[in-house]
């Protein structure tokens, strides 16, 4: 796998929206149509898009999978995409609009062993992994969608599960620069490479300039997806994809 330059399309209510700047903030709706924010990043040389369902996210179910599909039939463009992912129907579903790699989140922190036998079932390089993290008590940790008391996992466990496992993908961002524009944290990525070195890591959240591509590309990392920062037109596709 060559290192891989990932745009992001995040939809809600059927429109593109912009993440959050810092932790807390709100998301804030961005001009355009999907569909055609797909296209502009496949003539700009784009080979994957990333699409995420914020509304299948609050319904555990993918509300924009007409998009979804829709874009899926721009020529020379993949798809890895994901939002409320919970079932082995809505993982078929997605395949079937012609998701080539599905995201599955929330499931791959509660219920790891579900998601082990979807790994197993549809190929490791038909899911991706997406695990958030935070620094706490001296380790990285994933926080368990709705636990109680601050529920986490280990980020090291949690690799190495999927690493026995035959995991392929992995998308991981730090939580604290999530959209914020700081550049990545380095030093997470050196980590998750030393928990389980055979993960094809893609880091995400933090892109600020392409000198931040090029730094975290250094940390052994298989991609980057690039969210805020091209909406922002901080730079442009076409420079990322040089990086």
């Amino acid at each position: 796998m060559s290192f891989q330059v990932i745009p992001a399309i995040d939809l809600r209510g059927g429109r593109v929206v912009r993440p959050p700047q810092r932790p807390g903030a709100r998301e804030t709706l961005s001009r355009g149509d999907p569909v055609e924010l797909a296209q502009r990043y496949a003539d700009a040389g784009a080979e994957w898009l990333q699409v995420l369902d914020l509304d299948g996210v609050r319904s555990e179910r993918s509300e924009n999978i007409a998009i979804i599909q829709a874009i899926a039939r721009i020529g020379n463009l993949r798809l890895q995409a994901g939002g409320g992912v919970r079932t082995t129907d809505d993982l078929r579903r997605l395949y079937g609009a012609g998701v080539t790699r599905v995201v599955v989140g929330r499931l791959a922190v509660e219920n790891p062993y579900a998601t082990a036998i979807w790994i197993s079932q549809f190929g490791a390089g038909r899911v991706v992994l997406l695990l958030d993290v935070c620094r706490q008590a001296g380790a990285w940790r994933v926080p368990v969608p709705g636990g109680a008391g601050g529920c986490s996992v280990q980020l090291d466990r949690l690799a190495a599960h999927y690493a026995r496992a035959g995991a392929q993908h992995v998308l991981c961002a730090d939580l604290a620069r999530d959209g914020a524009a700081e550049g990545f944290n380095l030093p997470l990525y050196r980590d998750l490479h030393g928990f389980a070195p055979d993960l094809e890591v893609l880091a995400a959240g933090g892109a600020c300039s392409l000198a931040d591509i090029r730094n975290v590309r250094a940390t052994g990392v298989r991609g980057v997806v690039l969210g805020r920062a091209l909406l922002e037109s901080r730079f442009t596709l076409r420079d990322a994809l040089r990086c």
